[in-house]
């Protein structure tokens, strides 16, 4: 192609600007036919190109797969449909998939925590047809046509479930990660003493009728299963008790007001200086 080719369809200025680029000083032409100042001129000029491809060009590139819809690929799926606090839903999952990552992962309800992921910590007990079960040891497909209720769904039109509002009053908790599963194995744990069911320190078995009255050593029993590694546990039983008999259960602590926390003249003296 001739230089008259190449140059046709520029301007004037555009001419004179191309040619005071690739104008160049011969006598200076290195062993292989290129000066220095010529190839970083027109490596300059190729990188230029560069990133307009990727400016403009690459643009295009990818946004063009964005208009396809996309299709996710699901091992061993099948359809799982039940009730998660009331609301059916209807899912395609992994057979192999928990109940406690479909909560988490697929429906978004993060009240249920993955604690230990082995079944031995309690944070991720949930309620099923009302009785507590592990979600991580739980596979979502034996759900069918189940009931889920998690913490998310205990409270009703705005007010807290009464042992919601019973782990608030005796600060229940403290870093506040077990205490979903804790709350929900509290909740079942009525329902069975209720219904009559015993535990290991439940005393006379074989002639014990009707609901179980629970005392702190039958709450701390069956309330083993889930771990508070804060050590809230005096909290929570009194939490318990309180819901169970229906009877204030006394604080053994109190918020401190403004007098008391702006009067330091009780608090000890520090006279190491």
């Amino acid at each position: 192609m001739t230089e008259e080719n190449q140059n046709e369809g520029l301007t004037e200025d555009e001419k004179a600007l191309l040619s005071e680029i690739l104008s160049e000083d011969v006598s200076d032409l290195s062993e292989f036919g290129e000066s220095r100042r010529n190839f970083l001129k027109q490596l300059t000029m190729a990188g230029g190109g560069i990133l307009a491809f990727e400016l403009f060009g690459g643009q295009e590139l990818l946004a063009s797969p964005a208009t396809q819809p996309f299709i996710e690929s699901i091992e061993n799926a099948v359809t799982l449909s039940f009730k998660v606090n009331g609301a059916k839903k209807s899912l395609s999952l992994d057979s192999r998939m928990t109940l406690l990552d479909t909560l988490r992962e697929r429906l978004q309800l993060t009240g249920s925590k993955k604690g230990c992921d082995h079944g031995q910590c309690g944070a991720c007990t949930v309620l099923v047809d009302g009785k507590r079960v592990l979600s991580c040891l739980t596979l979502a497909a034996s759900c069918s046509n189940k009931s889920v209720t998690t913490i998310e769904g205990l409270a009703k039109d705005g007010e807290l479930h009464p042992m919601q509002a019973a782990f608030l009053k005796h600060d229940g908790f403290q870093c506040g990660y077990c205490t979903p599963g804790q709350i929900c194995s509290a909740v079942s744990l009525l329902s069975e003493a209720k219904d009559g069911e015993v535990s290991y320190v439940t005393a006379n078995v074989q002639t014990s009728k009707g609901a179980v009255s629970l005392s702190e050593e039958e709450i701390r029993e069956r309330m083993s299963g889930n771990i508070c590694r804060c050590g809230a546990y005096p909290n929570i039983v009194d939490a318990i008790r309180e819901v169970h008999t229906g009877k204030g259960v006394a604080q053994n602590w109190q918020f401190v007001d403004d007098n008391q926390a702006s009067n330091t003249s009780d608090l000890p003296k520090n006279d190491n200086k």
